[in-house]
Order: structure tokens, then C-alpha cells, then sequence
């Protein structure tokens, strides 16, 4: 199997100018078809209000992101069409061709940190769905199609999810948003998804100790191996560059420090949610601490 994204699009593309046409012709014989029976004046003129693009690679991409995480969290199956869980049994056997994580939270960070980042599991989805034949050239694609900045394919992708992916989720959703972000700040020191409808109790404890935690003790190694690159190395170059990174890892950590008070209240409220109740409530409530205190963890929207 080896299918580029872009043949896709342009076959995608194709069919779009087609039913633009169809609909141009339909419109004229309708204009024609009024103007007949009511005797409208030449002088009047029909607003043609087709409102088809053509070319929408931008906004297809990151609909292909957005399924993406979809199936990465069992929203959807490669298996299936449709929407395969929403809430009630989970099912793992709904999943043969790429497996949903198994515990319900993607970090999202700014290098890969982990064996679930985003990134690398999103890279994973492109080469079960397309083939390893195309990946490269499939995520050289997507990343000059989400047109921002980046050294790199995955760097942009990167950038996409740190930076853009939560509010294209939010608008797509009208701020209802299905996957929620636990964000720790500006300082990006750590981000995770979650999809609400396998959030349970143990969601918020489980991504404080495995993932936040974790990342707490990598920034420490981090800054402790630039440190030592700083004392060590005569490059100058490299002294600045390390340097420069051990500023930005102090920041990251302080940042999840502080994000981790909060946490550790709602983790210990293990609250629980109901599906019935909606978006807005669940999102303030998982929020809410046992004495009824608001603790911001998740992105606003």
C-alpha cells in the first residue's frame, strides 16, 4: 500500500469542481425557470449564492487531524464507519488496524518525550492508514498545508498541536469540545488530551503521576545535562544554546510545579462525570475541587 495524501485531495478536489458545475447549471436553469413564470425584467439580476469551495487542502488536513485523534482515542475505527464509542461498553475488539490508547491521554509537548506523544502517534496513523512508502511525503504534505512555521515536517505538526489544534477543536465543536486540554500554561511545561467520554475518576490522577510527574523529572534531567554541557563543552555556540535551553526548562518546570497544586486537589476529588449533563457542566465540574473551589487546569474555551 502506498497512497500519497495529496493524489487524494486532488481526486477529492476534482469531485468538488464537478458538483460546482452541477449546481452552476441547476441555478441558471432555475433562473431561467423564474424569470418565465413571473416575467422578470432582464435588468434584474439573480444572486448566485453557491456557496462549494473547490480547494480546501487547509481545512481537509486538519479535519484528517482531527479523525486522527479520533481514532486515537476510539472515537472512530479504522475498522468501521461512523461513530463507534461515545460512552457506554468499551469494546477493544471494535479496533484491529490501530489500536485506541489505552489510557485515555495523549501528551502533547514540545519535544518527544513519551511513547504515546501525539506526534509519534499521529505519525503512526499516517503509516497504518497511507503506507511507510508515502509517509514522508505525506507528512511533508500536511505540514506545508497547515502553513505555519517549522524546521522541520514534524516540528510543524508539533507546532500545530502545541499551538493550534485546541482552538480549531473548540470552533469546530462551538465550544463544546469532545477532547479536552489540560494545559499547564504559556510556558507549554505540559499539555495532555483526554476524551470526555472515557474520562472516569482516575483520568485526573493517572495523568498527574504518569505524565505530569514524569515530565517534572525529565526537565530536571534536562536541565541537569545542560548544565553539565554548559561547564563541559568549549563550543561557544553550543554553551549558548544549552544555556538558552536550560532557561526555558526552568520555566517548563516551575510552570508544572505550580500546575501540579492544583491537580493534586482534583486528582484526590476523583470526580465523576455525567455524559447527560453536557460539555459546559462536566468541563466546570471536573475542575471543581471537594470544597467547591474552581482550579483552572483545562484550556479555556
Amino acid at each position: 500500500m502506498a497512497i500519497l495524501i495529496s493524489d487524494k485531495l486532488e481526486e477529492l478536489n476534482k469531485k468538488r469542481q464537478l458538483r460546482l458545475e452541477e449546481m452552476a447549471k441547476t441555478e441558471n436553469k432555475l433562473e431561467t425557470l423564474f424569470r418565465s413564470i413571473y416575467d422578470f425584467p432582464q435588468d434584474c439580476k439573480y444572486e448566485n449564492k453557491i456557496t462549494l469551495r473547490n480547494n480546501q487542502n487547509n481545512t481537509d488536513i486538519k479535519g484528517l487531524i482531527s479523525y486522527s485523534i479520533g481514532c486515537m482515542f476510539g472515537r472512530y475505527s479504522l475498522d468501521r464507519k461512523g461513530l463507534i464509542f461515545a460512552g457506554g461498553k468499551w469494546d477493544l475488539q471494535m479496533y484491529k488496524s490501530f489500536a485506541p490508547d489505552k489510557d485515555n491521554i495523549l501528551p502533547i509537548t514540545d519535544e518527544e518525550y513519551f511513547p504515546d506523544d501525539i506526534v509519534g502517534t499521529f505519525a503512526k496513523f499516517i503509516k497504518t492508514v497511507y503506507g511507510q512508502e508515502t509517509f514522508n511525503d505525506n507528512m511533508e504534505f500536511i505540514a506545508k498545508t497547515l502553513e505555519i512555521k517549522g524546521i522541520n515536517s514534524t516540528d510543524i505538526i508539533r507546532n500545530y498541536f502545541l499551538k493550534d489544534f485546541y482552538k480549531d477543536h473548540c470552533k469546530l465543536y462551538q465550544n463544546r469540545p469532545i477532547y479536552w486540554l489540560f494545559d499547564s500554561g504559556k510556558q507549554n511545561g505540559f499539555k495532555a488530551l483526554i476524551y470526555m467520554h472515557r474520562y472516569d475518576e482516575n483520568t485526573i490522577g493517572n495523568l498527574r503521576i504518569d505524565y505530569l510527574h514524569r515530565m517534572q523529572r525529565i526537565y530536571e534531567n534536562e536541565i541537569a545535562r545542560m548544565q553539565e554541557t554548559i561547564e563541559n563543552s568549549k563550543d561557544a555556540r553550543e554553551v549558548t544554546a544549552a544555556t538558552k535551553r536550560k532557561e526555558k526548562l526552568i520555566k517548563q518546570l516551575q510552570e508544572t510545579k505550580e500546575y501540579d497544586e492544583k491537580i493534586a486537589h482534583l486528582a484526590l476529588a476523583r470526580t465523576l462525570i455525567d455524559l447527560d449533563d453536557g460539555v459546559k457542566v462536566n468541563y466546570e465540574k471536573v475542575q471543581t475541587d471537594r470544597d467547591g473551589k474552581k482550579l483552572d487546569v483545562l484550556a479555556k474555551i
